[in-house]
């Protein structure tokens, strides 16, 4: 099949070239960065007193769902709790041609307005990524979930809307003995949040991110258009969503893998005391055939009685040894594995365990265990965050910093940032752990290190109440990112913030002529996801 965008040239090869050069002319972001400020305070920007005419254009619109045009504040809010942008107006979807309307009354609009549309599910960004300064906010959460549609023949799937949350599928499909195969940390997300970034956790080094495990989606383009695609309609459209930061579209339904799933986990903790042993037996069990079916790891920078606080959760294999470790003013870095099992299968299951754990090189001492469902470890996050919210502390500032390390290069960062430049993690938890990049799709929008083996390294920081507060916090993360230029770790951000065009252009790199490409045929005046600060509304010539 030949590509959309080749399609598009030939069908109005005039048409594109203006709009092309429209967006090449303005694709250089805003130079007013409204999200640092230099002493890092929060800030909130009301709109322009010149935008009052705007809404009663939208009125005219004949929609299922409804305006909102006043205590918009909630539409200025995400889970980073640092940039706030406040919008003009906020859609209530109940059908996906609300959005489609929203989106061609604003491109008839353009030549009179900058207006932009950010899509918003659970709000969980931390940069301010689906706000909409002065633009139109999109409640994805209004939009009208039909049912789930499950198909549990030879090659199973769940059709589910792109406002559908990661947890309501699970709890579905799990009906049905399936479940999807990759994850995130967190499921109180939606499912088109995820896909427009990538959707990692400690299944992805065996099947990929969430991006690669769809088979088709639905999508509202920046030109109002709904659009199926897959990998064999509209393939062009399907990959460049697929972790495109929202700049091609809005995901209104997704056609998701599932495979079966198992009722109850073994969840294990190890330590280390050497990063390059802990790294080698992350890398072996990555690449073993035989592994664990959940692999991820944490630094610990002096913590004290570490072991004691897993014991509320966790059973040590050797009570008095355990009893006797000292983590006190030790940089530990611990290995976290799960395997899925039946409970009529536990003793081969357990069999399975003690031969993978011989192969590895933890502290013996530090060999804990648990078993829980299937479910309360893939919803384990959320049990946190309910515990936080009821001490006040969820919706603090999370400065956080997420980082894509090339294998050859995980000893050279670990070195230089690990108990130098972070010298303690009070702030929250440090994850790090490889992924097989060889099994991922190398079509979608997604940037990653060149390598086969690569790292997530996320440091997921809050600045909370009492601590070192939210200027230390990101002065901290700037300082790790200093470090990775200045030594060439090649290093790329997942889920990236940049503040000039250059910066993300050097993110894409090679790929960053398709993403522009891609942008110029499926959203021309840049109107979508402002909020990343990739692109620039431009005005239509007429």
């Amino acid at each position: 099949m030949g590509s959309p965008v080749c399609g598009f040239l030939k069908q109005n090869n005039i048409i594109f070239l203006r709009f092309f050069a429209i967006l090449v002319l303005s694709c250089i972001p805003d130079g007013t960065n409204l999200c640092s400020n230099p002493s890092f305070d929060t800030l909130t920007i009301p709109p322009h007193s010149s935008s009052s005419s705007i809404p009663s254009s939208f009125k005219t619109l004949t929609l299922d769902g409804y305006f909102s045009f006043e205590n918009l504040k909630h539409a200025a809010k995400d889970f980073g709790n640092i940039c706030h942008y406040l919008p003009i107006a906020v859609l209530h979807p109940k059908s996906v041609s609300d959005i489609s309307s929203t989106i061609k009354h604003i491109l008839y609009m353009s030549s009179v307005t900058k207006l932009t549309v950010a899509a918003r599910g659970r709000g969980h960004s931390l940069q301010g990524q689906a706000q909409a300064y002065q633009g139109v906010v999109i409640n994805m959460e209004s939009l009208d979930r039909p049912s789930m549609y499950i198909e549990n023949g030879e090659v199973p799937y769940v059709d589910v809307s792109g406002s559908e949350l990661w947890i309501n599928i699970l709890h579905e499909t799990l009906k049905y003995g399936l479940s999807p195969k990759s994850w995130t940390d967190y499921l109180h997300l939606t499912v088109g949040g995820t896909l427009s970034n990538a959707g990692i956790s400690g299944q992805a080094f065996r099947h990929g991110p969430q991006i690669d495990n769809v088979y088709q989606l639905e999508v509202v383009t920046g030109r109002g258009e709904v659009v199926t695609c897959s990998d064999k309609e509209n393939a062009d459209l399907f990959y460049g969503v697929l972790g495109g930061l929202g700049q091609f579209g809005i995901i209104t339904r997704a056609r998701i893998s599932l495979g079966p799933a198992e009722k109850m986990v073994k969840w294990i903790r190890v330590l280390y005391s050497e990063f390059s042993t802990f790294s080698n037996d992350q890398e072996h069990l990555i690449s073993s055939n035989n592994s664990f079916d959940y692999i991820e790891g944490f630094v610990m920078i002096n913590r004290t009685g570490l072991l004691n606080n897993w014991r509320s959760s966790f059973n040590p294999k050797d009570p008095i040894q355990a009893s006797q470790f000292s983590s006190d003013g030790k940089i530990l870095y611990c290995l976290e594995m799960v395997k899925y099992f039946n409970p009529e299968k536990i003793d081969v299951l357990n069999q399975d365990i003690e031969k993978l754990l011989s192969e590895l090189n933890y502290i013996p001492s530090t060999l804990f265990l648990s078993e829980v469902s299937y479910v309360e470890f893939l919803d384990r996050v959320h049990l946190s965050e309910i515990k936080l919210r009821s001490k006040g502390l969820w919706e603090v500032p999370h400065p956080w910093l997420n980082l894509l390390i090339p294998k050859s290069r995980i000893l050279d960062f670990a070195e230089g940032v690990f108990g130098n430049i972070v010298k303690d993690n009070n702030n929250g938890p440090i994850l790090i752990y490889p992924v097989n990049k060889a099994k991922w799709n190398n079509r979608t929008s997604m940037v990653t290190p060149e390598e086969d083996i690569i790292y997530l390294v996320a440091f997921l920081s809050s600045a909370l109440p009492g601590t070192d507060g939210l200027e230390h916090i990101m002065t901290q993360n700037q300082h790790i990112l200093d470090f990775c230029a200045k030594a060439q770790l090649g290093a790329k951000q997942y889920l990236p913030h940049y503040h000039t065009q250059d910066e993300w252009q050097a993110h894409f790199g090679t790929q960053w002529e398709t993403f522009v490409q891609r942008k110029s045929a499926y959203d021309p005046l840049a109107i979508l996801a402002p909020g990343q600060r990739i692109f620039q509304k431009a005005i239509s010539i007429t």
